[in-house]
């Protein structure tokens, strides 16, 4: 039963518990045989992401320790693993609610390379800095060897800061900064002093980190001026939602938006960018509510999918889809399938 379900006295009581609880958790593959590391660790995270082995991995043993704070509707972790290769997958995606934010922020190591998502080519590679996922993308990480501070924000709070969050999926902020200076410096003491803080302390200071990571990404995104970002935020916002609600239709196009809309067509290119453009961008999202339909319509044929949503051809849509996420449209449907029967066992 969720809290919305719950009588209005129980729900605030409920609201209240949360408040004043901090829920915390740690675990290391220490202690487990080196055999055992890898698979213990890949459990243990598993119910966000998925981390495929390596024959390596199994056989030589995996260094994993992570502390987890909750507590506010925020959760806060401090994690040092060895290299690993992590995803969140189109069928995963599909699959389960989760659809918060999460910051990575890397104490010690660099992000890793990135990949999962359309970025402009002057993106950062692996570097020292901040990575922010948007949870209802697929993604794709090869992290090296690290200690990195987990921010998951609902998507409430990052949405009405900057009324386009879907924009930060993949996007890396660099050290270097005055203001990245700042963010690193208020989450590397959160990490030393939350397990002394009360739920309130702890509250008080992830909301506080939270907004300067969201500062953080404003920045880098070049909203620099409180009503430039403002129009930049709702122009992007009405465009997401004329696309959204015109995704089944065959002449949806970069220019028939940019004509319907009546807007600047090198402005809105250039706002686009960072998604690898607006063309870009309508097809990805075309993809993505493939993969949900794909899920949600099992009945359906793949060619019906692919022609509802303005493929020309099963078989350009099958290559765009392998593409875009790295398995057929027939393989989507096998692992979602094997996700729901882990979820809802017989």
């Amino acid at each position: 039963m969720n809290q919305r379900s719950l009588p209005q006295h129980l729900a605030a009581a409920a609201a209240a518990h949360s408040r004043s609880v901090i829920s915390t958790s740690r675990f290391s593959t220490r202690g487990l045989a080196p055999d055992e590391q890898f698979l213990a660790w890949r459990q243990r995270v598993g119910h966000v992401v998925d981390a495929p082995p390596s024959k390596a991995q199994v056989a030589g043993g995996f260094r994993g320790e992570i502390d987890l704070y909750a507590t506010g509707g925020m959760v806060f972790t401090d994690c040092s693993t060895d290299s690993m290769l992590l995803e969140r997958s189109v069928a995963r995606v599909s699959t389960d609610s989760r659809r918060d934010y999460v910051f990575h922020l890397f104490l010690e190591g660099e992000v890793g390379h990135v990949t999962g998502m359309h970025k402009k080519r002057s993106a950062p590679g692996s570097v020292r800095g901040i990575v922010a996922f948007d949870l209802n993308q697929p993604f794709r990480v090869e992290r090296p060897e690290c200690r990195v501070l987990s921010v998951f924000v609902p998507a409430a709070l990052v949405d009405e800061q900057l009324r386009d969050g879907a924009a930060i999926h993949g996007r890396i902020v660099q050290q270097g900064s005055p203001l990245t200076g700042v963010v690193f410096d208020h989450m590397a003491a959160l990490a030393r002093d939350i397990p002394r803080l009360d739920a309130a302390g702890a509250i008080s200071a992830l909301h506080a980190g939270a907004q300067l990571l969201v500062a953080a990404f404003r920045k880098d995104a070049h909203l620099s001026g409180t009503g430039r970002a403002a129009l930049q935020a709702a122009v992007m916002g009405r465009i997401r939602r004329y696309v959204e609600a015109n995704l089944h239709q065959g002449d949806l196009t970069p220019t028939s938006v940019v004509q319907a809309l009546q807007l600047k067509r090198a402005t809105i290119y250039r706002w686009f960018e960072h998604e690898g453009g607006l063309g870009a961008y309508i097809r990805h999202r075309r993809l993505r509510e493939a993969a949900d339909e794909l899920v949600r319509y099992p009945h359906l044929q793949v060619a019906e999918i692919a022609f509802g949503l303005g493929f020309q051809s099963a078989s350009d849509f099958t290559r765009a889809f392998r593409r875009a996420f790295d398995m057929s449209p027939q393989d989507l449907r096998a692992r979602a399938f094997d996700l729901q029967q882990l979820r809802n066992p017989a």
